[in-house]
């Protein structure tokens, strides 16, 4: 019996971007992620999306998904988009168990790829309801204990290293 492709599931791309959005000040802007289950504890972290497709360049996805958490536009050809910075780091982690459903059944592995994107103070947000309720402009070290994912923490302390390397 073969499957109509309309049919089947849509699992998400275990390769994923983070994005450590800053001022030159170093101050970060996290978001605060919307959970279903009201039990759920809340959690704070910077812009992280999943590829579209294997092919989608990495620095296109973070464009991507600046954009559509954010609002701030740092796609190519827009003004921020020089300020977008490759990290060249990666990190592989074990995915949460409460998110396997949305994978192909086995994989258990994300590859994040992180990056860096410096907007001017005062730079507007505006989120996507659907996923975050909050944002808020911290100091990279009071961001990276307010960050929910080790990773995602360790790349807030990491940042004035990447923005010296800038200078």
């Amino acid at each position: 019996m073969a499957l109509n492709p309309a049919s089947s599931p849509v699992f998400k791309i275990p390769q994923s971007v983070l994005v450590v959005i800053h001022t030159p000040a170093l101050e970060v802007l996290l978001i605060r992620r919307t959970e279903p289950d009201p039990q759920a504890p809340a959690f704070w972290q910077s812009v992280t999306g999943s590829k579209d497709a294997h092919d989608e360049p990495w620095a296109d996805t973070a464009a991507r998904e600046v954009y559509e958490e954010t609002g701030i536009d740092c796609r190519p050809g827009s003004a921020l988009a020089p300020q977008l910075q490759d990290w060249n780091l990666e990190n592989v982690y074990p995915i949460y168990p409460r998110w396997l459903h949305r994978y192909a059944p086995g994989v258990v592995f994300n590859t994040e790829r992180l990056f860096g994107l410096q907007v001017p103070d005062g730079t507007s947000v505006r989120l996507d309801a659907r996923e975050h309720t909050h944002y808020q402009w911290l100091p990279y070290r009071q961001a990276a204990a307010m960050c929910f994912s080790p990773s995602n923490a360790e790349a807030c302390t990491l940042l004035p290293r990447f923005v010296s390397a800038r200078v």
